[in-house]
């Protein structure tokens, strides 16, 4: 059954493959440039940031664009935006058009991982979801580790890199384009507000906030503090590859070891080893390069699960009603932190603490052990952990019903107390009279 249905989206699979490849590629592109053209820290970090700001916009709106033109057809559009985009940054060298264009990047990418992500939760079911997109997740992160390696050996003085990322955006769309399996069918599903969620649970929201602020850290100024520590363009793409490799490696692991044990348990464990991890990258400069690498993965193998371990934290004590829109508010979260964490790092970076780059990802994590241990002694465990981290939807659940609760918007919904409620037995009876018949 499931090789089935994996063959039923062989096609979505290759094109996200490429997808992840072109997004992997981009951020480390994009702060190896800035520094060769002489931006300021700060300046790469605000233009870092800038993907993230489009990557909230776009989970929030653009699904409302998706379900009026479907899905084949947003999909091809945004790729379209996104290319445009990337070559827009390699013929006009200037920050505030850099900012622009990093903003409609971040927002064609991410609803084009909601429409790939919507369309594997409709195709997979409660006994296969786990598997389905563990296969997708090891795909992404696949793509995102051959990006990194294909831009150590393409000049990122140029615009040759740039033509590769847009070449690789237009060619990912042949095979969606050629697909024959159907869209998914349109649903419904209501909101769950973040302040319903930070009562349930607390430390899944703390996690996902903290963790994607980690992230966009990483991904925005990884690459200038890399260069800064005196790693070479090649060496650089082999740091940011490592740390994805090291999330490829220990994804599942990770996951079914959390699904067995108190989640929390392994979220604290995780977030301990990425801390140490973090201290002792903070003390490595240029001259141990392999060393530099090894605890690279290490870290990527205790970070890169902790969104996801976040996400099932907090499935763990929703109805199953209330996960999809759980989902919307989580990403919203995650945002924001993205949003906050590069500016924040460059800012401090700017001011020449470039040694407390990795020291800053430490304290973050280190609130996240804390927390989670702290949250063991609160509250029991869940009674039952049966959403696997390797999924970051709900179970069952319709792709729509994850747009549909994406769309919403935070304004206060319609008063419908007004509306009198009349129940249905005391309504009159109406009766239609029949037509005479003329005589005959």
């Amino acid at each position: 059954m499931l090789r089935q249905q994996l063959r039923a989206v062989s096609s979505l699979l290759t094109t996200m493959t490429l997808i992840g490849l072109c997004v992997g590629m981009t951020s480390t592109l994009l702060s190896l440039r800035a520094t060769i053209e002489g931006f300021s820290t700060m300046t790469t970090g605000i233009i870092m940031s800038a993907y993230f700001i489009g990557f909230l916009f776009g989970t929030t709106r653009a699904p409302k664009d998706i379900r009026r033109v479907g899905y084949i057809r947003a999909f091809g559009g945004l790729a379209a935006l996104a290319s445009a985009a990337v070559l827009l940054q390699s013929v006009w060298v200037d920050p505030v058009v850099w900012f622009l264009a990093r903003f409609v990047s971040g927002f064609a990418i991410s609803a084009m991982f909601v429409i790939a992500e919507s369309w594997l939760n409709t195709m997979a079911d409660n006994r296969n979801r786990g598997a389905m997109l563990s296969v997708y997740l090891v795909l992404i992160y696949a793509g995102l580790i051959t990006g990194q390696l294909i831009l150590g050996i393409a000049d990122p003085g140029t615009f040759v890199p740039f033509v590769i990322i847009a070449l690789l955006i237009n060619l990912s769309l042949i095979p969606i384009l050629a697909t024959i399996s159907s869209e998914p069918n349109s649903g419904s599903s209501g909101k769950v507000p973040i302040r319903f969620l930070l009562k349930q649970a607390p430390l899944g929201i703390a996690a996902a906030f903290i963790i994607q602020a980690c992230y966009a850290m990483f991904y925005g100024i990884g690459p200038v503090y890399a260069t800064y520590i005196g790693l070479s363009v090649a060496q650089v793409t082999i740091f940011m590859a490592a740390f994805i490799f090291g999330g490829l490696v220990l994804q599942t692991p990770i996951g079914l070891l959390s699904d067995r044990v108190d989640r929390r348990l392994v979220l604290a464990g995780v977030a301990a080893v990425g801390t140490l991890t973090a201290v002792v990258l903070s003390r490595l400069d240029g001259d141990t390069p392999y060393l530099i690498f090894t605890f690279m993965a290490i870290l990527g193998g205790c970070l890169l699960p902790v969104y996801s371990l976040a996400m099932a934290h907090t499935s763990d004590y929703l109805e199953t009603e209330q996960m999809v829109g759980a989902t919307g508010s989580i990403i919203k979260v995650g945002g924001i932190g993205a949003i906050i964490g590069a500016p924040s790092v460059a800012a401090l970076m700017q001011f020449g603490a470039v040694e407390f780059f990795f020291l800053l990802m430490a304290c973050l994590t280190a609130i996240i052990c804390l927390y989670a241990v702290y949250r063991t002694t609160r509250r029991p465990k869940a009674a039952d952990q049966g959403h696997t981290v390797l999924t970051s939807l709900g179970h069952s659940t319709p792709s729509e019903e994850l747009l549909s609760s994406l769309v919403e918007s935070e304004a206060e919904e319609e008063d419908e107390s007004e509306a009198p409620h009349v129940p249905l037995d005391d309504l009159p009876e109406i009766t239609v009279p029949q037509q005479r018949q003329d005589n005959q």
